[in-house]
């Protein structure tokens, strides 16, 4: 597996005068400039981004809001679901634990978890912690997410509902990107330390690096003073705030806060072979084992890229000659992104509370371009117009389904839609009658927490499906009848969550 800005409080870091001066003319008079006209375009209420080069920050910052209604300001320390760039930690700590002779990377799950079960029982017999690490398993990206994402299931429920799983590619030959895999690798950490993966990351990584605002789990972040919250324009045109992610569950796929401040450590890090500030943190073939080409995504090449490939946790490409690697987090209302490049000894981090933009890329491919001295070009002026154009169509498309609820009655009597419906892999949900609004049904959806849907009737057997998470989405369905009986109904989430719909059976 993306307007107005109230400009509050920033710190600078730099290094002096003279390596400030040494910057790209951009990055030294315009980026200010073009991130807060980025914000404003974008209708992004927050940002924090560091740039790390030679060793050194040359800028560390946090923009405009974490919250849009209290207007308090973003800084180096405010934290944010940084959800995948959580990934190379993960598999960091396993590298580093192969390093040390706990484990192989080639030792298959089935050692750890004899009860362990794909949906191709060959598959099962041979599946690898590198596997799960590298996206192998040949299913579609994202599948299965809108099963775990935010729900009650357990890691264990998670890795058991792995074996319904269909892959649609082939094992070891497609890539699929795969959240219950890096859960599933995660969960090796336990069986060889005795250690939590979380309290393991943190006490591996996370504290010798000084990264004293980082937590590996997100639980209570509502809670946290310097926070910020998270917010979309995905499906009503405008900002709206969303409630938290609840994702410890994934935690080894996605679970991680982090700032700037403290990503700029991680950064360091990377960029000087394991070391920082002089201190080992981790030895240069536990790295390099990341970086390591596991996957080829792509070789054919596609713009100024030749090769794209994913490493363990990490993506790799070339780029105008450059050897970059880098990974995006996505969570409701936060996308995310890290990237550093041994070559030209950079490191860049970019966080931001509004997952539905594309800005948070094209800053960073801004940032790389000047200091790779291309020519300029105003990346966000010139993908802004196609992504409002789209925005704009969905928009439209959503108000022309609305215009369709006029009171219209269905087919069948109110009560035969209702009941209980399942799909194997998600579960159960429940339909009945809204009470508060007569004529219209409601889905709850029983493997997650607080999760609704109304269905409101449309016309030609088709219904409108409005989740009460706005990041969810909004999209019609129709229920499936034989002799005039409810026998189904397909339910589809965003495509910020999983590409393809579920299928419900009623019981």
């Amino acid at each position: 597996m993306r307007k107005l800005i109230s400009f509050l409080s920033f710190i600078l870091l730099c290094t002096g005068t003279t390596k400030l001066n040494a910057q790209p003319t951009f990055i030294k008079d315009s980026l200010n400039t073009y991130i807060e006209q980025g914000m404003q375009d974008w209708n992004i209420p927050g940002l924090a981004i560091a740039i790390i080069k030679d060793g050194k920050i040359i800028v560390m910052k946090g923009f405009g809001v974490r919250d849009v209604t209290t207007k308090a300001p973003v800084d180096e320390n405010t934290l944010f679901m940084i959800a995948s760039n959580s990934k190379l930690f993960t598999a960091t700590s396993l590298a580093q634990l192969a390093y040390d002779h706990k484990l192989s990377l080639n030792d298959k799950i089935i050692k750890y978890f004899p009860d362990f079960q794909l949906y191709d029982s060959a598959v099962t017999k041979m599946v690898t912690i590198h596997d799960m690490l590298s996206h192998h398993l040949g299913t579609k990206t994202f599948q299965g997410d809108f099963s775990f994402w935010d729900s009650k299931n357990s890691r264990h429920e998670i890795m058991y509902k792995m074996r319904y799983l269909k892959p649609s590619g082939t094992f070891r030959q497609d890539f699929g990107y795969c959240n219950s895999c890096f859960l599933t690798a995660g969960e090796i950490i336990p069986k060889v330390t005795g250690k939590p993966w979380e309290v393991y990351v943190y006490d591996s990584l996370i504290q010798p690096l000084g990264m004293e605002h980082t937590q590996t789990l997100g639980y209570g972040i509502s809670r946290m003073p310097n926070a910020a919250k998270p917010h979309t324009t995905a499906f009503a045109g405008k900002l709206q705030l969303l409630p938290y992610d609840q994702v410890d569950n994934l935690g080894p796929a996605g679970s991680l806060l982090s700032c700037v401040s403290d990503l700029s450590k991680w950064l360091m890090m990377q960029l000087d072979s394991g070391r920082y500030n002089g201190k080992r943190i981790v030895p240069w073939e536990v790295l390099r084992t990341t970086r390591d080409m596991a996957t080829i995504i792509s070789s054919r090449k596609r713009g100024d890229s030749h090769f794209s490939g994913y490493g363990l946790g990490i993506f790799e490409t070339d780029y105008h000659g450059k050897q970059i690697f880098w990974h995006t987090g996505g969570a409701f209302g936060f996308v995310t992104n890290t990237c550093f490049v041994p070559e030209e000894n950079l490191g860049i981090t970019i966080l931001t509370n509004q997952d539905n933009q594309d800005f948070f890329e094209l800053l960073r491919y801004q940032i790389l371009n000047a200091y790779l001295k291309l020519p300029f070009e105003n990346l966000s002026k010139t993908v802004l117009p196609g992504f409002l154009d789209e925005e704009t169509r969905k928009i439209k498309k959503i108000d022309g389904w609305k215009d369709r609820i006029k009171g219209n009655t269905p087919p069948l009597p109110l009560k035969s839609y209702t009941g209980q419906y399942e799909n194997t892999l998600y579960g159960t949900i429940t339909i009945s009658e809204e009470r508060n609004n007569p004529g219209n049904l409601l889905i709850k959806f029983n493997s997650h927490q607080n999760l609704l849907a109304t269905l409101q009737y449309l016309d030609n057997d088709e219904w409108l499906l409005t989740y009460n998470n706005p990041a969810f989405g909004v999209f019609t369905t129709s229920f499936l009848t034989k002799n005039n009986t409810v026998t189904g109904i397909p339910i589809k989430a965003s495509d910020f969550v999983e590409f393809d719909p579920y299928l419900f059976i009623k019981k």
